[in-house]
């Protein structure tokens, strides 16, 4: 069964293997090798030039200013000018290429994670919280931009530094380059310890960061909500808490990589001056020339230099891996529906005949409560059936099975006899229409909201659906018609309004099955009749399943089918149902007396 996203730390692996977490992400880097190739090269290029320059700063000391020789110094500092301004020239397409591959690499991670979200089932999303997940894709997203958007590549460069100035403390001088690595231990500890301390500090701060966003998102969504109960005071209440467990893991995240700084600081440059006092008196006795010394406190000032510039990026890294962790559990979640090997094709159009056989199901998050028990249904082509019943008789999980958001437990589901389970879901879903009770609308124009039946689809075509749902009334009084942005959730329309939009939604994407989803429910009268006009054009000649509370709104489908518990409990007209005194002849007493009529 899938589930919501990991929290906390718990179980994160430690040290070096959270480094680990980045490798499936480096795959990304694959349709780059040349780039990359380029930018390795650049490294070891600068890398080389800097261990140049040092053997010529011995050079320099030695056969031009020890020596009184002012035409080897001139020789000498004009070789080195040269070398700097070719190092320019290397630097500038190494940091190029380097932030071009980190921006590179973060817009396709960011297209991955999205795409990935978008093929989740509807379990993955009823123990994840959007918030949440919106953070994986932003802020996690964003620290390990940083990493590989430089501080990796940096990191590399320092350690190719390191490891070419280590073998030059060794050439220039054995005894000096001993004593540096007896000290090396003390340097390397505190980056080991406080290193895995970061990384799980890191994740935590994430995982907060994750809760405000998700915090953030539920609010400001159902702002109506809050503002009406008067629970400002409340939820700001509850969201500063969110904020200050945020504040208090990353104190103390940065607390520990302060500290790892600071001692990789005072150990690298204490042991650098360890060392020169030691070649100071070297010099003094003979043991060592001045240009010697001077290369070697040259060479050791870039290993301290590149060691603390290690420490800091092993931070950041440390980071990043608590956040790619998050990222590839988010992409190691497998979709619960998916395409078997081999799926069975669907005709297309397809006669649109829908049944149900002894249909068992239990949402993932409720599995000891039975949504549907034995359920079976056919609707023949073009026929209109209305499922009616008391809240919680199972009418919308039959349409989440026909939508293939689920697979039953028991049973099956088939579409023009091709079971649900052998054909790919996109193709299935795809001879589907849906009408909700809630009409989404995107922060689009009027015809990009239409367009989402069928992209692609021409402005005149688009024009029709919306006559065909009676949209053109209002449609035509928008400042720029139907290339008039609609706002976030639909909010320039009337609830009416945004329902039609959806009806012509359906229209354009013209599939064989309908779904109508108590599409009229919340509807004025006024608004309800135009409506019902724009569903007649829409139903024409389409299989169409009705849910409804409201059995005024079905009287005249070719069959009501009542559900209650999760199975049907009667089926036929709704005089015949009327006849039998049954649950629907209560349903119809309590809606149709005069009491109720009044009421409503």
């Amino acid at each position: 069964m899938a589930s919501g996203p990991p929290r906390g730390a718990a179980g994160a692996p430690r040290g070096t293997a959270g480094l680990a977490k980045l490798l499936p992400l480096f795959r990304l880097l694959g349709p780059h090798r040349a780039r990359l190739a380029l930018t390795f090269a650049a490294l070891l290029v600068s890398a080389g030039m800097v261990l140049v320059i040092g053997e010529s700063l011995k050079r320099l000391v030695d056969e031009g200013f020890a020596a009184g020789r002012a035409d080897r110094l001139d020789a000498w500092l004009a070789g080195l000018a040269a070398l700097v301004a070719v190092l320019g020239a290397v630097t500038w397409a190494r940091v190029y290429n380097v932030y071009w591959i980190g921006a590179r690499f973060t817009a396709d991670l960011r297209a991955k994670v999205y795409r990935h979200i978008l093929t989740l089932s509807p379990s993955f999303f009823e123990g994840a919280r959007t918030g949440e997940v919106v953070s994986r894709l932003t802020s996690d997203v964003t620290l390990v931009e940083a990493v590989m958007g430089g501080t990796l590549l940096y990191a590399l460069r320092m350690a190719f530094t390191l490891a070419g100035c280590a073998v030059m403390l060794v050439l220039t001088s054995v005894k000096l380059a001993a004593l540096a690595a007896a000290g090396l231990p003390l340097l390397v500890l505190p980056i080991g310890i406080l290193g895995r301390r970061l990384r799980r500090l890191a994740r935590l701060v994430q995982d907060r960061v994750a809760d405000v966003s998700a915090h953030v998102d539920e609010t400001v969504h159902e702002i109506r909500t809050v503002q009406a109960y008067a629970h400002e005071d409340h939820e700001g209440a509850v969201f500063s808490g969110l904020v200050e467990s945020v504040f208090e893991a990353g104190v103390r995240r940065s607390a520990t990589l302060a500290l790892l700084i600071a001692a990789v600081i005072v150990l690298a440059f204490g042991g650098v001056g360890a060392l020169l006092w030691v070649g100071a008196h070297d010099v003094m006795a003979g043991r060592l020339t001045i240009g010697s010394l001077t290369a070697f406190v040259f060479y050791a000032v870039i290993v301290a230099n590149a060691t603390f510039v290690l420490a800091e990026t092993w931070g950041e890294l440390q980071r990043a891996a608590g956040a790619s962790e998050r990222l590839t559990e988010l992409l190691a979640t497998e979709p619960e529906i998916r395409a078997p090997a081999r799926p069975v094709a669907l005709a297309s159009p397809g006669t649109g005949r829908v049944s149900l056989e002894g249909v068992g199901f239990h949402y993932p998050s409720r599995p000891a409560t039975a949504a549907l028990a034995g359920f079976s249904l056919a609707v023949e082509p073009g026929e209109v059936v209305a499922l009616v019943g008391p809240s919680g008789a199972g009418k919308s999980t039959v349409f989440q099975l026909l939508l293939r958001f689920y697979d039953p437990q028991e049973g099956t589901v088939r579409l023009d006899g091709v079971d649900a389970r052998e054909a790919d879901p996109r193709a299935w879903r795809r001879h589907f229409a849906l009408v909700p009770q809630e009409a989404v609308i995107f922060a689009a124009s009027v015809a990009d909201n239409v367009r989402y039946g069928r992209p692609g689809a021409p402005d005149d075509e688009v024009r029709e659906a919306c006559r065909l749902a009676y949209c053109l009334e209002f449609v035509d009084r928008l400042p720029d018609g139907i290339a008039t942005p609609l706002g976030e959730r639909g909010v320039k329309l009337s609830g009416g309004q945004r329902q039609r939009i959806a009806i012509a939604r359906a229209i354009l994407a013209d599939r064989r099955v309908l779904l109508l989803d108590e599409a009229t429910s919340a509807l004025d009268a006024e608004s309800e009749r135009t409506v019902q006009l724009a569903l007649a054009s829409l139903m024409r000649g389409r299989t169409t399943l009705i849910i409804a509370h409201r059995l005024a709104t079905v009287k005249s489908a070719d069959r009501i089918v009542v559900m209650d518990h999760g199975r049907v409990v009667a089926a036929g007209t709704h005089e015949d149902l009327v006849r039998e005194d049954g649950l629907y002849a209560r349903l119809a007493a309590l809606q149709f007396s005069p009491t109720a009529e009044a009421t409503a």
